[in-house]
């Protein structure tokens, strides 16, 4: 579904609605799409213990991080 800036400043409620029904709704400013309004879904899964994301998530030093208590640090 489509609506404006106009119709979520006076019809915010039946956009919610619509929203709660699953539905996804794209607003519009000047006939262009600038925001989706999507039903909001909790995290059922707990993220794993450690978990690194980026560019240290394949990185040789962070992978046996709860292996010891002994410090690893980077060489310059």
């Amino acid at each position: 579904m489509k609506a404006t800036a106009k119709e979520l400043r006076f019809n915010s409620k039946e956009l919610l609605n619509t929203v709660n029904r699953g539905e996804e709704v794209v607003l519009t400013f000047i006939g262009k799409p600038c925001a989706k309004l999507v039903p909001y879904k909790e995290k059922n899964s707990k993220t794993e213990k450690n978990e690194l994301f980026g560019v240290w998530h394949d990185n040789e030093i962070v992978q046996d991080i709860d292996k010891g208590s002994e410090r690893n640090y980077l060489e310059f």
